[in-house]
């Protein structure tokens, strides 16, 4: 889509930490005979977290198509046009076409998405230079604690749908239940955002395991991208863990994986998160990757269709599939979800010229995704709320393997699938 060369913010020289600064607002959009609202959005396309992105062509091209014919506010039709920038998997470089969107392209409303590699520098962005932002795709912990958020008064312009530590500790622990092994598990947990929370003895799993009654043996935080997990392996062998969990990107856990099987390392249950999650990294891991564990946000199984498409949570996987010729990912639906609030928010906005009355209309967002529910004033922390988490068990189904769901309990309406299996 053809950009308009009307200028609607001038921007203060950037702070010393880089920031952008706060934006200047003028009201020319107002007048102009064909609004057009922009929408920001950053996605790591390429490197470590790619795999996040497969989808987003895919999911890009049929919110185009929705947004076709405009979207009206107050008796008005805007164009909409999305503009889409690779963070390339790197924080400082999300920061950095996160400003290139509002200082360059004058976004209206900022999406982002996939960890909060993505998400925190995004949202610190829009949060600085008081743009409304919408996030997804990153346990709310690392995403509200890990931007320093102060519980009772949060944030101003940025909003974040997902689920949370406890859920997820919740689901995996309501999959071993039943598994009968010895309760002791290794801990693989990375310096970064996602690994510090995740292992944090206060916020992280700790805690909960150990008040379920697991031993959670933790050999501290290793540097994302590491080539020798040996002293891990020592540690878990040591200790007997039949069960290993923890958050990795996926080349770290194909690293570690290896070693684990040339070391003599073989638990009960595995359940990773992040690195599991995507059919394209459980296939590279060839018959290692059979009964792989690992949450499960989405699926096309989930009884949830989309408020902007009429969708359902399986046509939206299936069309992917038949678009790609590749099988469908937990992400899908979330990037979906992302512009099913944006599409919202634009129609119930009282004005679109004031980021204040679109912050406004962010926060009485009451709407049923094909995600679920999106409705910040239930949330557990400010500008948070959450959608259901279930757990789920890579299985051989046929010539593939299938992501299937083993426990529900958290959300008994989301169909199991499958029963979970020990490993051989």
């Amino acid at each position: 889509m053809t950009k308009t060369p009307w200028t609607r913010r001038t921007f203060l020289t950037a702070s010393a930490a880089g920031l952008a600064a706060p934006a200047i607002l003028t009201s020319t959009r107002a007048y102009a005979a064909n609004p057009v609202i922009r929408i920001g959005h950053v996605s790591p396309r390429t490197g470590p977290l790619a795999g996040f992105a497969e989808a987003d062509d895919y999911v890009l091209d049929a919110i185009g198509k929705a947004f076709s014919a405009g979207l009206e506010n107050n008796g008005k039709s805007y164009t909409v046009e999305i503009i889409s920038k690779d963070s390339q998997s790197n924080p400082n470089r999300a920061a950095e076409v996160a400003a290139d969107l509002i200082l360059g392209d004058e976004v209206d409303i900022m999406v982002a998405a996939s960890t909060p590699d993505t998400v925190n520098p995004v949202s610190d962005q829009c949060e600085v230079n008081e743009v409304p932002c919408i996030t997804t795709d990153c346990p709310w912990q690392p995403y509200f604690f890990g931007r320093n958020g102060v519980p009772g008064q949060g944030f101003e312009n940025t909003y974040h749908f997902f689920w949370g530590l406890e859920d997820v500790i919740g689901a995996f622990l309501d999959m071993w239940g039943s598994a009968g092994v010895e309760k002791k598990v290794g801990g693989l947990f990375p310096n970064d955002a996602d690994g510090n929370a995740w292992g944090d003895p206060e916020l992280g799993l700790p805690k909960p395991l150990a008040a379920a009654g697991y031993d959670l043996l933790d050999p501290g935080r290793y540097q994302p991208l590491s080539d020798d997990f040996s002293n891990q392996i020592a540690a878990f062998k040591a200790a007997d863990c039949e069960i290993l969990t923890g958050n990795m990107i996926a080349p770290d856990f194909a690293t570690f994986w290896a070693q684990a099987a040339q070391q003599g390392f073989n638990p009960k249950i595995v359940t990773i998160g992040k690195a599991l999650l995507f059919p394209s990294v459980i296939e590279s891991l060839g018959e290692r990757g059979d009964g792989l564990s690992s949450e499960v946000w989405w699926s096309p199984n989930h009884p949830f269709s989309s408020s902007l498409t009429g969708a359902s949570s399986k046509e939206l996987a299936d069309g992917y599939t038949a678009a790609s010729g590749r099988p469908w990912t937990q992400p899908i639906g979330f990037k979906h979800a992302l512009f099913e609030v944006v599409a919202d928010v634009i129609k119930r906005a009282e004005d679109l010229e004031d980021p204040a009355a679109i912050v406004a209309a962010i926060a009485s967002t009451n709407l049923d995704t094909i995600t679920g529910n999106v409705n910040w004033a239930n949330g557990p922390i400010n500008n948070v709320t959450k959608t259901p988490l279930v757990a789920g068990q890579w299985q051989r189904d046929g010539d593939a393997l299938d992501l299937k769901i083993v426990a529900n309990s958290a959300a008994p309406n989301i169909p199991t699938t499958g029963e979970l299996k020990l490993l051989a």
